[in-house]
């Protein structure tokens, strides 16, 4: 089972002492956002869980945390997203420098083949066309080259959320012929910097592009973080053309308070600034209270296995390294809905 943590919200961020105290506890509550009386009890423990997939704009809160989480027994590797956007549409992120410098600590403490860059969603804009986005795009590339080995890519997606948040903000329409020419020119960067350049659910990509597929819950890279093979079929309720694993989901949305205006996971400020206030950190599930007019659902179908030994950090378990066991299960779960892209 993969846990991931998470496509709603960026909990290393803002919900880091949430996560351990989920962790060393061993379970999270997640309420379906489709039926809010529903109530999964997800399994957090190291003997049932492959990988946790960090999603984040900033993961320095969490970075202290992160020795412990492997000494719980967790296997972990991080979506980083660093876009080309400016304040327009990111206005409440640390500034850029920090979170490069935040990128680059990363990678040194858990190594490059952890940290996976997102430069997604390109977005253009009257103030910024294809030809800045580019440019902001080789600049980054040159500063992560040594700090990660895959970046993956896609255009925005106007989701109606992100279509209300976007409101006012000048989006500029391209062509595909400017498009065919911006995505050759990401692919010669990206490849002139050793970082290999993968499409998120994005058609024109792996159309003219010419670019693989992102999995961005890959069981294949589990696989070489835990020196185990783990196999888990397809997430059947992501988007049409999504190449990820099957994962389950702790976070909620309307969580994040980082405000980005492209965002498909906040319905506005409102929701937020009440979700954010109601978080308590030692509570069971990520945001609000429990009523007790919940139905809990126990959820995993992951057996037991012998727990994993602690690592130092960037290392990556080898064959034979974690105690002997055969015929481990696989979670073929799916998560609590078919819209976290």
């Amino acid at each position: 089972m993969i846990i991931s943590a998470s496509r709603r919200t960026d909990i290393p961020a803002f919900y880091g002492r949430w996560l351990l105290n989920r962790l060393r506890e061993g379970h999270a509550l997640v309420r379906n956002p489709f039926h809010f009386q529903q109530v999964r009890r997800v399994s957090l423990d190291p003997r049932q869980v492959d990988c946790l997939v960090f999603w984040t704009k900033n993961p320095a809160p969490l970075l202290p945390y992160l020795p412990e989480i492997e000494r719980l027994g967790h296997r972990f590797y991080f979506h980083y997203t660093l876009t080309a956007c400016n304040r327009d549409l990111e206005p409440l992120l640390p500034p850029r420098e920090e979170r490069i410098a935040a990128f680059c600590a990363l990678a040194e403490q858990i190594g490059p083949h952890r940290v996976l860059w997102r430069f997604d969603p390109i977005v253009f804009t009257g103030r910024q066309g294809s030809q800045a986005v580019l440019g902001e795009f080789a600049a980054l590339a040159a500063r992560l080259r040594r700090h990660t080995r895959q970046c993956i890519v896609s255009f925005v997606t106007l989701y109606a959320k992100c279509r209300r948040n976007l409101a006012g903000q000048d989006l500029s329409a391209v062509d595909d012929g400017e498009k065919m020419a911006f995505v050759g020119n990401l692919v010669e960067i990206a490849a002139s910097h050793g970082i290999e350049l993968h499409a998120c659910c994005d058609s024109f990509f792996n159309g003219p592009g010419g670019i693989g597929t992102a999995r961005c819950i890959d069981d294949r890279l589990v696989s070489t973080i835990s020196g185990q093979t783990v196999q888990i079929s397809k997430d059947k309720g992501q988007r049409p053309g999504c190449g990820c694993a099957a994962s389950v989901d702790i976070g909620a949305y309307d969580t994040c308070p980082h405000g980005c205006r492209y965002c498909y996971a906040n319905a506005g400020e409102r929701a937020v600034a009440a979700n954010w206030a109601a978080h308590d950190p030692r509570s069971p599930i990520l945001s609000g209270a429990l009523t007790g007019q919940e139905r809990i659902i126990e959820w995993t179908d992951a057996p037991l296995r012998p727990r994993q030994y602690a690592l130092p950090m960037g290392g990556s378990l080898q064959s034979g390294s974690v105690c002997p066991s055969s015929g481990w299960g696989r979670s073929n779960g799916q998560g609590l809905d078919s819209a976290d892209d």
